[in-house]
């Protein structure tokens, strides 16, 4: 299995940016998919999900800027980033959790995940 995610790159306050991860040598249909971010010194923290059923997840930090989506046929979830601020700045990392079928927290916590992308970074000029 491998996730294969693109599309982060510098942009300024306001700007926007699409992450686009796509995951082959399996199928993820009923698998959540989702988001996370590392900046410098910090933890890694959930960021959006899209779970197994098609309903979306987000931080509080970036809801109403951000949006999650995924085609199950191509076997992809993208990450629709607008109005991005200095504090977005992080390496993206997308995520397919371990279990088919969960919820609740397992949808948000980083130790649930099982396969991860190589990480895309994202960087926020002021």
């Amino acid at each position: 299995v491998q996730l294969q995610a693109s599309g982060g790159g510098l942009v300024q306050t306001g700007g926007s940016l699409r992450l686009s991860c796509a995951a082959s040598g399996r199928a993820f249909r009923s698998h959540n998919m989702g988001w996370f971010r590392q900046a410098p010194g910090r933890e890694r923290e959930f960021v959006a999900a899209v779970d197994w059923r098609s309903y979306t997840h987000y931080t509080d930090s970036v809801e109403g800027r951000f949006t999650i989506a995924r085609d199950n046929a191509k076997n992809t979830v993208l990450l629709q980033m607008n109005n991005l601020k200095p504090e977005d700045t992080a390496v993206y990392y997308c995520a397919v959790g371990a279990r088919p079928y969960d919820r609740g927290t397992a949808i948000s916590d980083p130790t649930s995940q099982k396969y991860w992308g190589q990480g895309t970074q994202v960087t926020v000029s002021s």
